[in-house]
């Protein structure tokens, strides 16, 4: 097995362990009914999220190193979108969606009461419709690493 095959595969386990998990994050809070079952939900969403950043960095380092070991990576139009869009998105974590959660973690540790305040519902919703945008840019990574539609079509 060539140093590429092994960067090939840790690139595809770590494309599972960082993006798999990301796509349950917002359902493990969904069923929550009282808040202390959604702190619990919001303390495992943190937990699978450390998950998706070990993976999503090992998967960003991997598939750079592929590029290097085969420079002509860097001239494929679906590498270099794969990779943009790979960036724009772990850019967009901090940027779009830690703002939207701040209020969240906020409500999470000032109430006191075990019901869930009805504001969390407002702020969920905007999180949570971000959060599916990010999803899209995953989705079509994931597209465009396993089509590679450029190269499938090279009259394109």
């Amino acid at each position: 097995m060539s140093f590429y095959q092994v960067l090939v595969f840790i690139h595809i386990v770590s494309a599972i362990v960082g993006m798999g998990p990301g796509f349950v994050m917002i359902f493990v809070v969904k069923k929550a009914n009282t808040l202390n079952e959604l702190r619990q939900s919001y303390f495992i969403r943190h937990r699978i999220h450390q998950f998706v950043m070990i993976g999503g960095s090992t998967l960003l380092i991997s598939g750079i190193l592929m590029g290097v070991i085969n420079p002509f990576l860097f001239k494929a139009d679906w590498y270099i979108a794969s990779l943009a869009l790979f960036l724009f998105a772990l850019a967009y974590g901090p940027i779009v969606l830690s703002p939207k959660s701040k209020p969240i973690k906020a409500l999470l540790k000032d109430t006191t009461s075990n019901e869930i305040p009805e504001h969390y519902y407002s702020l969920s919703k905007k999180l949570f419709f971000y959060e599916r945008i990010e999803k899209v840019f995953f989705i079509l990574i994931m597209v465009l690493m396993v089509l590679k539609p450029y190269s499938l079509f090279p009259e394109f």
